[in-house]
């Protein structure tokens, strides 16, 4: 059996913190992981900088609330389920995720969850697993599935390397650079392409 894991945000949906920063006017929150290697360090960085700024996961919600899927995202995912399974796997929150997963018709997610206190500030954050991407990949692998893996990010790499087949999507120059193996799409065309020739 062969299956799809694809990551979330910038490959089906746009970057939540990116958004967040444009709509409360804040810069520093439009980081990302294509930025910062070290996920705990950036979000211990987010975290800091909600709280000097008084904004509670509420906010955040508010944001996604007004966002759509990339454009394209819905009837390339939907194409995607037509031919096999496919996963999400992110390190983004269910508490962020899910109004997004609704607009995609709710495929297979695996991410994170956050830690608030009783007024709805972020104080922390759990994840699933250490490199949950990388090892969900791995899991897959070890139950005979052959997988296809594609993200646009640092930390999308290792869960890339470990699967069958793989390549980046819409990835920016340092992480392109810096990976001159990886193979980099642009386009859902080109994506489905690659898709579609793994699964033959």
């Amino acid at each position: 059996m062969r299956i799809l894991c694809l990551d979330l945000e910038g490959v089906l949906v746009p970057e939540i913190w990116i958004a967040f920063s444009e709509a409360v006017g804040i810069p520093e929150f439009r980081r990302t992981t294509r930025d910062e290697p070290d996920y705990d360090k950036l979000m211990r960085f987010r975290i800091d900088l909600l709280d000097r700024h008084g904004l509670k996961l509420a906010d955040i919600q508010r944001v996604i609330g007004t966002m759509e899927p990339l454009e394209g995202a819905g009837d390339f995912t939907d194409t995607l389920r037509s031919m096999t399974q496919l996963i999400i796997l992110s390190d983004t929150y269910q508490e962020f995720a899910m109004p997004l997963m609704a607009k995609l018709k709710y495929p297979t997610l695996f991410c994170n969850s956050l830690v608030t206190d009783s007024d709805g500030k972020i104080t922390g954050y759990r994840l699933r697993q250490k490199d949950g991407k990388k090892l969900s990949v791995q899991a897959l692998r070890s139950l005979n599935m052959e997988v296809f893996a594609a993200g646009d990010s640092f930390n999308d790499l290792a869960m890339i390397r470990s699967a069958d087949a793989g390549c980046l999507f819409r990835a920016p120059p340092a992480i392109r650079e810096a990976c001159p193996d990886i193979p980099c799409e642009d386009t859902y065309r080109g994506l489905l392409h690659k898709i579609t020739a793994f699964l033959e």
